[in-house]
């Protein structure tokens, strides 16, 4: 094992968008050196705040990371990323590249099969519990890949996740995120219906709600009322949706769901218009 497989040092984010930017203040904070890159250049003020350097191009910053970091929104510009920019054609033989977004598995295993003919690591390290927990550094990071990479990329990943779950092979973090999304966005549902029903019988949903986080009715976004923005439920349910038609198995209530969660946005915490 080389030096630069030894220990990661240096550490580039391509994504410094919401959950970047907070990301990225832990990790510099933690002592390692990082860099970032984002297609959109207003962003440098933010990374520079956040004690990160900005690199003006890809190639510049993965010529110099231990492990990349990467934080885009879909599927579609990860794969954008690596086929298109060819994002891993620079990047040092040895070095870890992290998939945070959420995306398909079957994503993650290609380009983890590409990597490999080029002694990069593609494993992938998604994020659970929101933007609140990226600010405070308490994130839950699923990883997926070899156990030798995930413990080199580990301190990394510990300087913004209070809790970090190895999942097994590239791509198995992926499936362990559509598991929490559809349970995530089921709880979101059932919790409106619940608090709107008992609303229109005359109870302060407020109070029921306390009164539900004691009971077997509790669950985080019960806990965490009015914070999620819902940013991502359709995209999160078309990938279930995606990997449900792969495997040949009907997942009706997250076909239902997703409906739901199309309608339920607009209204989403507003109990007096929900059912209307």
């Amino acid at each position: 094992m080389n030096a630069r497989e030894a220990m990661i040092k240096k550490v580039g984010m391509i994504g410094a968008g919401r959950m970047g930017q907070p990301m990225l203040g832990h990790i510099a904070g933690k002592g390692f050196e990082i860099c970032a890159y984002d297609i959109d250049e207003d962003k440098r003020a933010a990374v520079e705040r956040s004690g990160g350097r900005w690199q003006p191009s890809l190639a510049a910053l993965a010529k110099e990371s231990d492990a990349i970091l990467v934080c885009v929104g879909y599927d579609r510009e990860l794969r954008e990323l690596f086929s298109v920019q060819g994002a891993l054609k620079d990047v040092p033989v040895g070095a870890i590249v992290a998939i945070l977004s959420t995306v398909n598995p079957k994503t993650v295993v290609e380009l983890a099969e590409i990597g490999a003919r080029r002694g990069v690591h593609v494993i992938d390290s998604t994020i659970c519990r929101g933007g609140k927990a990226a600010d405070e550094g308490t994130l839950l990071s699923f990883v997926g890949g070899d156990e030798d990479v995930v413990e080199r990329i580990r301190p990394v990943l510990a300087a913004y996740s209070t809790d970090i779950v190895h999942t097994g092979r590239a791509g198995t973090a992926q499936v362990a995120k559509a598991a929490n999304n559809m349970v995530m966005w089921s709880c979101l549902i059932a919790n409106h219906e619940a608090l709107a029903l008992a609303q229109r019988f005359g109870m302060d949903p407020d109070a029921l709600r306390e009164a539900l986080k004691m009971s077997s009715a509790d669950n985080y976004v019960l806990r965490n009322w009015r914070v999620n923005t819902m940013a991502w439920a359709e995209d999160d349910l078309e990938i279930v949706q995606a990997m449900a038609a792969d495997r040949g198995i009907a997942l009706p209530q997250a076909g239902l769901n997703r409906e739901l969660c199309r309608m339920l946005k607009p209204k989403r915490f507003k109990l007096d218009e929900y059912g209307k």
